[in-house]
């Protein structure tokens, strides 16, 4: 198995209209920087509805930080501000303007939640599926050890044909 190092993005900010644009434009840079394009939109769309929430309802202050990780094949973004109110899911009919920004979130993420922090806030986070192209690993011929019993003991009829084989080089004298 092949082991990723977690890759991680962090932005602090004040939850203000002009600053949700560019922490847009932030994530969407760190994702191309880490190959992971075709989740762009579902990124950029997810912080800005939970930096809007930030700016319409988080007390005492609008400050916030962002997190960006990927870790394995999950890529996890949370926003922390310091309003203890936990939010809430809203049926908002089809007349209204605002109130849809979770159940968005929730329906194109696999995953989102919530994490009280006590008197220093909450988290409010999403996770999108990063899955990576299967990496290329080169041909190796088949290694056979001295043992006669087990799972080893056959030999695939390929293996035992190059084995046989008699070697050729490329090399003239």
């Amino acid at each position: 198995m092949i082991s990723q190092p977690s890759r991680h993005c962090t932005v602090e900010l004040q939850a203000l209209p002009s600053r949700i644009g560019q922490v847009r434009r932030i994530i969407s840079a760190q994702l191309r920087y880490w190959h992971l394009d075709p989740l762009i939109d579902q990124a950029a769309l997810g912080v800005t509805e939970l930096l809007t929430n930030v700016h319409r309802h988080a007390q005492p202050d609008k400050t916030c930080t962002v997190n960006v990780e990927l870790l394995l094949d999950r890529l996890t973004v949370s926003v922390h501000d310091h309003d203890p109110r936990l939010p809430t899911v809203h049926d908002a009919d089809s007349s209204e303007t605002h109130g849809r920004g979770l159940a968005l979130v929730a329906a194109f993420s696999e995953s989102w939640g919530v994490r009280p922090r006590g008197d220093a806030g909450k988290v409010v986070w999403f996770t999108l599926p990063a899955k990576f192209p299967a990496l290329a690993l080169p041909d190796y011929p088949a290694v056979y050890g001295a043992t006669t019993t087990g799972p080893f003991t056959e030999v695939p009829e390929a293996a035992a044909e190059a084995a046989t084989a008699t070697v050729r080089s490329a090399v003239t004298d």
